[in-house]
């Protein structure tokens, strides 16, 4: 039973997988309008419809997949159903109406749960229906390595000439909600080289851009080491910034100077932490929207856990953990990360 498997997998850090794919079109390049005539694929399963899933499953109806969503919220899979998507109450009964299950939750456990748990995509027997499953949450490679082992060592209950065992991809995405929208996502891929390329017009229909990162796991290691960067050049911006106005320094002023100079980063010249310096980013609301400091707590956890398990100095993380988990108790957690400029620095509005 894959639950079995899964559960008494839990040490294995490194994964050969044991299926058989065929060859498959080297797409190199996004195409805004290829989705639909390009892939092998069109029955689609969503499963997890928060702020960025739901608005990856509008991009996938609008690209021409036939979707069927799943997620425990009922009022967010009634608004679907309104819209012509079908839904069903399980992940299990997604699984049967689907070709591909791509998955985007919150944590480790709620993937694994997803995966193996009752009613899960690898419920009852070991034939599955999905080919494809793609896992676009942010979690622990190790996590992804113990699901990907469990999904090849079930079969297809419907096989294909070229296709002869399910395989999962690990293909977090970077962007946020803004580019959720606007179906310019960054997705981080591991998993074999093959599923990857199969699964590229499933994934330009939800991103501009993808980056083959290797093996399984290695997509969701390359989001938490992309996180744990941003998470340190936030700080080191709002750091910056509010030392600069205590100095006497505007804020546009010194932020002027950032981007023309040596200090310029995504942080400062993207999404200034300082609220009235730019606009269209949460700084100029107030810290709504964007990613939620209890989100950047979450992901530096992971990158915590994950640099003890191989033995890596981790002093930056150590540190980022401590002021964002101070921002999560100090009740900021639903604000977008950048708010540590005024609730952690106590930097000042620009006027």
């Amino acid at each position: 039973m894959a639950i079995r498997r899964a559960q008494a997998l839990l040490s294995i850090s490194k994964l050969k997988t044991s299926f058989v794919l065929g060859s498959f079109s080297r797409c190199h390049r996004f195409s805004s309008s290829s989705s639909q005539h390009s892939t092998q694929f069109q029955n689609v399963g969503f499963i997890g419809l928060g702020n960025m899933g739901s608005r990856m499953v509008n991009n996938l109806v609008k690209a021409g997949f036939n979707v069927t969503v799943h997620d425990i919220n009922r009022d967010v899979m009634k608004m679907f159903t309104d819209m012509g998507v079908s839904a069903r109450e399980t992940p299990y009964q997604v699984a049967q109406d689907s070709q591909v299950v791509i998955t985007m939750l919150p944590s480790s456990s709620h993937v694994m749960d997803v995966y193996t748990g009752t009613n899960g995509l690898l419920h009852g027997d070991n034939a599955i229906r999905p080919a494809l499953l793609i896992d676009s949450s942010t979690i622990d490679p190790q996590t992804t390595r113990k699901i990907s082992l469990a999904v090849s060592n079930c079969n297809l209950k419907d096989k294909r000439d070229n296709w002869e065992k399910p395989v999962m991809l690990d293909a977090p995405v970077s962007g946020g909600v803004l580019a959720a929208e606007a179906a310019t996502l960054t997705f981080m891929v591991g998993g074999p080289k093959d599923a990857y390329l199969a699964a590229r017009p499933i994934l330009e229909s939800m991103g501009r851009t993808s980056i083959y990162c290797g093996g399984s796991g290695n997509g969701s290691a390359a989001k938490i080491c992309n996180n744990l960067a941003m998470a340190v050049s936030m700080l080191g911006t709002s750091e910056a910034l509010a030392l600069g106005q205590s100095l006497g320094l505007s804020a546009t002023t010194l932020t002027e100077v950032l981007n023309t100079s040596s200090g310029r980063c995504w942080s400062s010249d993207k999404y200034n932490p300082v609220p009235g310096v730019m606009e269209g980013v949460p700084s100029s609301r107030d810290y709504n929207g964007g990613f939620a400091s209890k989100l950047m707590a979450k992901d530096l956890n992971l990158a915590a856990a994950s640099a003890e398990e191989v033995g890596h100095k981790s002093a930056l993380i150590s540190k980022a953990q401590e002021i964002y988990k101070k921002m999560c108790e100090d009740g900021h957690e639903t604000k977008d990360f950048s708010c540590v400029f005024r609730h952690f620095y106590n930097g000042k509005d620009e006027v």
